[in-house]
């Protein structure tokens, strides 16, 4: 099954973990503590709301990066378009955007990748999904991708079977999973920062 499919038939916990997983993994592009987005997994788990924790995330991580930071401000963008209100309506295209994102960032900060992005080629949050972004958008197929994009994108999968096969009680493998990939991009952005001072 495509991530295209798998987002069009997840359920409203799904889909906010899908989303929220991956604003998670991009999360050391903002300098966010990991702690910073408990919350909102915690109301994930219990069915509370989160627009308060909503709020306070962004308050927290204060003013947007500069514009001249495409994959800074994708992630931004994740967060300050996640919908105060939990519905599947509401977050239906808010994973798909969030997806969408996600790969994005990972090819921008790939090294394998051999490019910041073809010209002219920008993806806002705001976006939908669009299976392009992935070749073929399929997680069993990621033969060619460049590998940041390629584990990105089976970690998409992951996280979306889990709460498909668990329910609740996949939030927190999908946690771990997520956990992981921040790790990963984390020591990418610790070497992109290095390079830079050093340039």
């Amino acid at each position: 099954m495509s991530l295209v499919e798998r987002i069009a038939q997840a359920d409203e916990r799904g889909l906010a973990a899908s989303a929220l997983a991956c604003l998670d993994r991009c999360l050391p592009l903002l300098g966010g503590d990991e702690e910073l987005l408990r919350p909102l997994w915690v109301s994930l788990a219990d069915g509370s709301g989160w627009a308060a924790d909503l709020a306070r995330a962004r308050d927290t991580l204060g003013a947007a990066p500069s514009a001249a930071d495409e994959a800074a401000r994708l992630v931004r963008g994740m967060l300050d378009s996640a919908p105060a209100v939990r519905t599947a309506d509401a977050v239906r295209p808010w994973a798909g955007a969030c997806s969408a994102a996600s790969l994005r960032v990972h090819r921008l900060l790939d090294p394998a990748a051999g490019r910041t992005g073809d010209a002219g080629e920008t993806w806002d949050a705001g976006e939908t999904w669009d299976a392009e972004a992935t070749e073929e958008g399929d997680a069993g197929d990621a033969m060619g991708l460049p590998p940041l994009v390629a584990a990105e994108l089976r970690r998409q999968a992951a996280v979306l079977d889990l709460l498909a096969d668990h329910g609740a009680q996949g939030l927190r493998r999908a946690r771990e999973v997520s956990a992981e990939g921040r790790r990963v991009l984390g020591a990418v952005v610790s070497r992109r920062a290095r390079g830079a001072a050093e340039a």
